[in-house]
C-alpha cells in the first residue's frame, strides 16, 4: 500500500563537544521512514536551510530534504501544522525529544493536538497497514512491547527502541538537495522571553538495577533484599526521625 510518510528532523548536539550533528532519535525516525516508504519518504525540517548538520540526514540516502525556512527563535508548531494539513500525509514520525533548543519533548503532542490526529509514543515498529488502520509495536519500560491499532493519519514518536539509523555517507550528503520553502514567521515568545540554561540531571533512585538481559532483570527483581547497614528507628521524636531520613537521602545522592 502506497502512503505518504513524513519524518521530522532537527539539529542535534554532540553530548560531549556540543558540536552540531544529526539528532540521534530524529535519525531513527528517518531510518524507520526509509524502511516503510523507501525513497518516497519526505524529510521535513523547520529552521534555517544553511545549517550544515542537515546534510547528515541527506547522507542516509535521501535525494532532498524539505526546509520550512525560519530564523532562530521562531515557533515551528504553526508552520508544521499548516504544511501537514495541506498535504495527504498519513504518518508523521519524530524523535521523542530535541537535543537543542527547548528540548521539552512537547512538539509531537502539540502537533497531534493541532491536527486532531492520534499520537503513538515510543513507536518501535510498524507491522501492518490495512484499510486505513496501522498495527504497530509500542516500546514499554524493561524491554516490553505492546501491540496497538491506530487509525490513519497519526503522529508517532520514536526513541532508542526504533531501528538503529544507518551511517551517513559523505557523497550523498553533498549531492542531496536542501529544498527551502518560505513560510510565515511566528515568534516563539515563550522561548525568546525566557532564559535558556542546561538541564540538570534528575536525582537518582535509591535502587538502580543494571542488567543487560531480561533474565538478569528478572533475577534482580525477584531477589530477596539482603541485610546490611540498615537500622530500625523506634521511639524517636519527629525531628530525630527527619534528621535520619535526610542523612540517608544525602548519602544516596538523592538530596544534595
Amino acid at each position: 500500500m502506497h502512503m505518504k510518510i513524513v519524518s521530522l528532523v532537527s539539529i542535534g548536539a554532540h553530548p560531549t563537544s556540543g558540536r552540531a550533528r544529526r539528532a540521534e532519535q530524529d535519525a531513527r525516525a528517518v531510518e524507520l521512514g526509509l524502511q516503510l516508504a523507501g525513497h518516497d519518504l519526505q524529510v521535513l525540517h523547520a529552521g534555517a536551510s544553511s545549517e550544515p548538520a542537515l546534510r547528515a540526514y541527506l547522507g542516509m540516502g535521501l535525494e532532498q530534504l524539505h526546509v520550512l525556512e525560519q530564523p532562530a527563535g521562531s515557533d515551528a508548531l504553526p508552520v508544521l501544522g499548516d504544511y501537514l494539513r495541506d498535504t495527504d500525509t498519513q504518518m508523521v514520525l519524530a524523535g521523542s525529544q530535541a537535543e537543542t533548543g527547548e528540548g521539552s519533548g512537547m512538539l509531537p503532542f502539540l502537533l497531534a493536538e493541532r491536527l486532531g490526529w492520534p499520537l503513538v509514543v515510543g513507536l518501535a515498529a510498524v507491522e501492518n497497514i490495512e484499510a486505513g488502520v496501522a498495527q504497530v509495536l509500542q516500546a514499554l519500560p524493561r524491554g516490553q512491547r505492546r501491540r496497538l491499532k491506530v487509525r490513519l493519519p497519526f503522529v508517532a514518536t520514536v526513541d532508542n527502541a526504533a531501528p538503529k539509523p544507518r551511517q551517513s555517507a559523505f557523497g550523498p550528503a553533498r549531492r542531496g538537495v536542501l529544498q527551502a520553502r518560505q513560510v510565515e514567521i511566528v515568534e516563539d515568545e515563550l522561548f525568546t522571553g525566557s532564559p535558556l540554561q542546561p538541564a540538570k540531571p534528575r536525582p537518582k533512585r535509591l535502587k538502580v538495577i543494571k542488567a543487560k538481559s531480561g533474565a538478569d532483570r528478572m533475577k534482580a527483581a525477584t531477589a530477596k533484599a539482603s541485610g546490611g547497614s540498615g537500622q530500625v528507628l523506634k521511639g524517636l521524636s519527629a525531628e530525630a526521625g527527619a534528621e535520619a531520613i535526610l542523612k540517608l537521602l544525602i548519602e544516596e545522592g538523592v538530596v544534595r
